[in-house]
């Protein structure tokens, strides 16, 4: 029996370890690497090297980094504030109030979660030709162009009225009792009590901005708008890549989804857990 256990164990922290190597190696691959040169690189050199400073004055020079930084940045936010909160107001509308038909609007929402994004963007691209000529401010080859489609999605709907099922309903009927509104009920109740369930959308939508690729190179048209990955991207696609400086730039561009996700662990850890009881 005891050498059995030993070796189920010798077995599970093996495999433990081969897993953690595994998902481990390409963040060490990125980081040796931007202290390597290009030719370094691609020869799959995975000792650190002295060519750190060289890469980043690359980097400076040769892109927009900065100036996508800005962008993207203002895109992740805007999308992350206007995206939780009316897809939060949605799902709590969609659990708290009955209505007639309510379910068939619901299912209609899920079932758009069915169609690739590829399938909507030349609908889209039209519509914002057509915006352009009306609001150019939101139209393309605009920051809000980029936010607006992601201004409410179907897969946060569906995760805040699942979280919204365990919301404690005395809650509310104490506060119509009170005399709050149901705006009030919404704003001072219910957002302050699931707050761990918007952290987690708050990283999971802030984290899928950031990386955002496809529409923004559909709709954005001048470098000067670019996000981080149009300009990684553009980095990478020369004739002659300095593969250095397209590793210092990812490295620099993942450090704030890094920090974002590690100081709110916990609360994501604790919604997601909440949208599946």
């Amino acid at each position: 029996m005891k050498n059995q256990e030993t070796m189920k164990k010798v077995f599970m922290y093996s495999f433990l370890i081969l897993t953690s190597v595994m998902f481990f190696f390409p963040f060490y691959f990125l980081i040796i690497s931007i202290t390597n040169p290009s030719i370094d690189i691609t020869r799959g050199r995975l000792l650190p090297g002295t060519h750190f400073i060289e890469n980043f004055r690359t980097m400076i020079e040769t892109s927009l980094l900065s100036r996508a930084v800005i962008n993207s940045t203002i895109v992740s936010f805007g999308q992350t504030i206007l995206s939780i909160f009316v897809s939060s107001l949605a799902g709590y509308g969609f659990e708290v109030h009955k209505s007639r038909g309510k379910e068939i609007v619901y299912n209609m929402v899920l079932l758009s979660m069915m169609i690739p994004f590829a399938a909507l963007m030349v609908p889209l691209f039209r519509l914002f030709g057509t915006i352009s000529e009306v609001a150019p401010i939101f139209g393309i080859d605009t920051l809000f162009g980029v936010i607006l489609p992601y201004v409410s999605t179907a897969f946060l709907i569906f995760f805040f009225r699942q979280n919204t099922k365990m919301f404690p309903k005395e809650l509310l009927e104490a506060g119509r009792i009170d005399g709050l509104s149901e705006l009030g009920l919404f704003l001072k109740i219910y957002m302050p009590t699931m707050k761990t369930t918007y952290a987690a959308a708050g990283i999971v939508t802030f984290m899928g901005a950031w990386n955002n690729f496809l529409w923004p190179l559909v709709i954005l048209q001048s470098p000067r708008n670019f996000t981080v990955p149009l300009v990684i991207s553009a980095m990478g696609s020369g004739y002659l890549i300095d593969f250095g400086a397209v590793m210092i730039a990812i490295f620099f561009t993942t450090i704030p989804t890094a920090i974002i996700f590690f100081v709110l662990q916990k609360h994501f850890v604790a919604g997601m857990v909440g949208s599946i009881k």
